[in-house]
Formats: structure tokens, sequence, C-alpha cells
């Protein structure tokens, strides 16, 4: 049996800080890979059990946005998932023994699932990845689209959730369309006034469901909002989703704060 490959240890000194080159020209996005899965195949990508891997990261908020519409959907024998480590250098991610190796191609960094696909690759290396174990690349790195790939093309095999439902898309889009530049910001209270006043006497964003709106605006709770005093509809709100088993299941405080937000402790009754 061949031992697991890792890393060594993230070490900036020998390696540099990790950073993103950009040339002057160079308009290339950033996010480069843009694959999709399509039921039928049309798009090169075909979807079907065990033949994609999604390559994650506990700490980054765009990952979890992914693994969170995986679980809800129950693609854990569908899809499999693995965990680079919350640490990096100028290497990029990387599989050390945190939270295991590559299972799929034994790769060590990231980087080398990018490099496999583009030769000399050149642009960023993120989590989310998506790979394709039948062509040896990467489908994807766009985090918005591997997730509504997930959540829409796997149907055949899903537990029958449904998080973005045709009626209600146009609606979860302009709702992200509207959060998402003040997101980028963190949680100021302005926002927590307008969830607050959206949540008072509904459980979900959108609709009465559980949808992608909700899983988009979770990871930003989980990692931007310690206390939620003075908003006890948006505390009701985010305590209820991390104890559905989708939201505990991917979520590692650990990984991006260094104190378990109050709301999340279960109270008793």
């Amino acid at each position: 049996m061949t031992a697991p490959r890792y890393a060594s240890p993230a070490d900036p000194t020998v390696h540099g800080e990790y950073r993103i080159v950009r040339r002057p020209g160079d308009d290339r996005p950033l996010y480069r890979f843009t694959g999709r899965i399509t039921e039928d195949g049309s798009s090169g990508f075909r979807a079907e059990p065990g033949r994609y891997h999604l390559y994650a990261g506990w700490f980054c908020p765009w990952s979890q946005r992914v693994t969170l519409e995986h679980a809800l959907h129950g693609l854990e024998d569908v899809v499999s998932v693995s965990y680079v480590d919350d640490s990096r250098d100028g290497r990029g991610w990387a599989f050390r023994e945190t939270h295991g190796p590559d299972p799929v191609n034994g790769f060590t960094l990231l980087r080398e699932a990018y490099e496999a696909t583009e030769p000399g690759f050149d642009g960023h290396i993120s989590v989310p990845t998506l790979w394709d174990r039948e062509t040896g690349r990467v489908v994807s790195n766009d985090y918005p689209t591997i997730g509504i790939d997930l959540a829409t093309r796997f149907r055949q095999w899903d537990n029958g959730t449904d998080t973005y439902p045709e009626e209600l898309r146009a609606e979860i889009e302009e709702l992200d369309g509207d959060l998402v530049p003040t997101l980028g910001q963190g949680l100021p209270t302005e926002l927590l006034d307008r969830l607050e006043a959206r949540l008072t006497g509904r459980r979900f964003l959108v609709g009465e469901q559980l949808t992608e709106a909700d899983v988009r605006l979770w990871v930003h709770l989980a990692r931007h909002a310690p206390g939620l005093e003075g908003h006890p509809a948006v505390r009701a709100y985010a305590r209820d989703l991390h104890e559905l088993p989708a939201f505990t299941a991917t979520t590692d405080f650990a990984t991006f704060t260094a104190r378990r937000p109050a709301w999340s402790e279960r109270v008793a009754s």
C-alpha cells in the first residue's frame, strides 16, 4: 500500500507569500476555468456518479457554499470531496496531514491539478475546484456555478432537495445582487438591520423553503456575526440553520474564527 503524499509545511520565508500574478494586458478572469456540468453532456461534462471530485477548504466561504449544496442534496456518494490544508505559502493550497491527502491524484499541491489542465498555469489557484476524473482536468473553479450545478444537475441521484427552484431563481439572484457588495465589507449594522426586517416573521430568505439564498448568506453569518445582539430574528435564523445537519457538518468555526459565535450554542428548552 502506497503511503499518502503530503506537502511540506507552509513556509512563506522559503516559498514566499501567495500572490496572484496579473500582467499588463492580461484580461483573463481570475477564475479561469468555467466548465459546466450538464445532464445530457452537451457541455463536455456529463452528470455521472463517481466522475467528479471537489477540492474544498474548510476556511473558505466560497468553498463552503459548494460543500453545503453538496451536503444538502445528499451527494456524498455521487461527487467525492477532499480538503486542502488551512495554510498556504507561495505554492498555493496544499494537502497535509491536517485534512488528509489528495485521494484522487495523489497531488501534494492543488497547483498540480491546474497545471495538469493548463501546462504552465499562472493564474489564481483557488478552492473550490471541481475535477473531472474522466478527462483528468479541472472542470471549474468558478464557485457560483459549481454550487448551482451540484444543486441542479444530479437530480437522478440526489435526495430530492431543491435549493434552486426555477420559480424562485430570479428573486434569489436579485437578493444576491443586493447583498453581495455589502457582504464584501463584512456585516455592517445597516445590513443586519435590513436582514432583521426581512427575517422577522419568516424562517427563510426567499419563499417558504431553504434555498441557495440561505446558503450564500450563512457563510458570512458564520464568519462575521459573533453576537447578533439587537437582531433577534437574524440570531434565531442563524441558530436554526446551524442546527440543520448539513450546516453543522460543513462548518468548522475553528478554521476561520478564534471564537465560536454566541448564537451557535444550543439553548436548553
